[in-house]
């Protein structure tokens, strides 16, 4: 969970047990555990799953009752732990990139999630098979007309309130709203009623990485035993379901689900973050001199000209061909450039992106072109097409950075030409066949653990094929 979304919420007392030890099921009982979770998958007509907390710890992003979460060293009067690494760079885990392909297989239905990190959605998985229980801290909402806006920042404010922003609907126009409860809120029907269908539906629930305390959610999962479906609850802690549950796997969730993943026979790709960014390139009509031109170029977020963008730490900017023009670098946010130079000729800028810490590359290169006189058509790309394009080519060269246009727009009066962005910031691979040195230690850790998974199946197979030959 987020560290920000921590501190806003309203003080309270009591937030259930926080602190017990963790469980570690030994390495024979795991496998069969875990052999016997992907049997009752592949047999699966309607698998939901619920997650908690415990999905994104190995993201960097620290739960909340664990031995070392957030309300356990609250309650020992030691603060807020830290992030290993901004929360709005966090990268989705094992997990939840399996349960993305799971989807895409037609074999996970829905997914009810207790987080407010966003990572479900980052990830991939489709915003109609989503439950989000208490909010999304990048998420804000018109009250007006239901809109969804997903930002790439955390939203200040929790609790339902006003944020800075309005709804861009132009018939619209309404004051937006954060989405994350505070303790007194009400689940939102919406997300409540959807959750509750598909818990009555499912013939397992899978319960990854939460304590199953907070209430009601952590009853969704008991609608689905009425119809004779079962519960599966994978967590290191002991929870106040387990009696209920048909299968209880104590382990490290990226561990259980990478091994039911592999006997399944179903591959976890790599993953690549993709970011927009806007450049808006404004020319001002001069009477007194025809020959100059006044201009200014501005990096800045899609998400209007009040939010920054969280990715981008400076732009280093330069005029190849134009030595009178300097050089100069943007350290503070809006990065805005301006000039004033002969409208004679095409001008080239070139930008240099330094991205900010928690991205997987340091910096992109930018080329924008001017022309003074002419005007270009607008353009205008699918960004679910240039995203695919920009992951298929990251993958292939085994790093990120690319960048392309996805869509330019024309005004005229004064003249503005505004160009959307989507670069590659971040790339994960979870077998191994990809490097970033700038992937967190949780990743790292979440790497070892698979590749200690992979070993442990191998050593498990070995000893059925010698106990068959005796």
């Amino acid at each position: 969970m987020s560290l920000g979304y921590a501190e806003k919420l309203s003080y309270r007392e009591d937030v259930g047990t926080v602190g017990m030890s963790e469980i570690f099921d030994p390495p024979d009982a795991l496998q069969q555990k875990i052999e016997q979770l992907a049997m009752m998958i592949h047999k699966s007509k309607h698998l939901v799953v619920f997650t908690g907390a415990g999905i994104s710890t190995s993201c960097g992003i620290p739960d909340f009752r664990g031995p070392k979460g957030i309300w356990t060293l609250q309650r020992e009067g030691k603060g807020v732990p830290e992030a290993s690494l901004p929360f709005d760079r966090a990268m989705p885990s094992i997990t939840h990139v399996a349960l993305v392909e799971l989807e895409k297989a037609g074999i996970l239905k829905f997914v009810i999630s207790q987080n407010v990190d966003s990572l479900h959605l980052r990830s991939g998985i489709p915003r109609e098979k989503l439950a989000e229980l208490h909010g999304n801290s990048f998420m804000e909402i018109c009250p007006k007309c239901r809109a969804e806006y997903l930002r790439d920042f955390e939203v200040e404010t929790i609790g339902l309130k006003e944020t800075s922003r309005r709804c861009s609907d132009v018939k619209c126009g309404a004051k937006l709203k954060d989405t994350v409860l505070d303790w007194e809120d009400a689940l939102p029907p919406k997300e409540m009623n959807a959750a509750e269908k598909h818990c009555r539906m499912a013939d397992i629930v899978l319960c990854l990485g939460t304590s199953l305390q907070i209430t009601p959610a952590c009853n969704l999962p008991l609608k689905c035993l009425r119809l004779g479906g079962k519960i599966v609850i994978v967590n290191l802690q002991q929870t106040p379901k387990d009696n209920k549950a048909s299968l209880v796997i104590r382990g490290l969730v990226d561990k259980v689900i990478a091994g039911v993943m592999h006997y399944l026979n179903l591959r976890i790709p790599p993953h690549v973050r993709v970011d927009l960014f806007e450049i808006i390139f404004t020319q001002f009509h001069r009477t007194s001199e025809k020959k100059y031109a006044k201009w200014t170029l501005r990096v800045s977020s899609v998400h209007g000209e009040r939010a920054q963008v969280p990715f981008i730490k400076s732009i280093e900017v330069s005029f190849p061909g134009r030595p009178k023009l300097k050089e100069v670098v943007l350290h503070q946010q809006p990065f805005v450039l301006k000039r004033e130079s002969l409208k004679t000729s095409p001008l080239k800028v070139f930008l240099k992106l330094n991205f900010s810490d928690g991205c997987g590359c340091q910096c992109t290169n930018i080329e924008v072109p001017i022309n003074f006189r002419a005007s270009l058509d607008n353009f205008n790309q699918d960004k679910n097409t240039v995203t695919r394009k920009l992951r298929d080519t990251a993958i292939q060269d085994q790093r990120c950075g690319q960048s392309l246009v996805v869509e330019k727009r024309i005004q005229s009066n004064p003249k503005r030409e505004m160009t959307v962005y989507a670069v590659a910031t971040n790339m994960v691979s979870y077998d191994g066949s990809l490097s970033s040195p700038h992937l967190s230690e949780a990743r790292t850790e979440s790497k070892y653990n698979l590749l200690k998974m992979q070993d442990d199946m191998i050593a498990a197979e070995v000893l059925v094929k010698k106990q068959k030959i005796h």
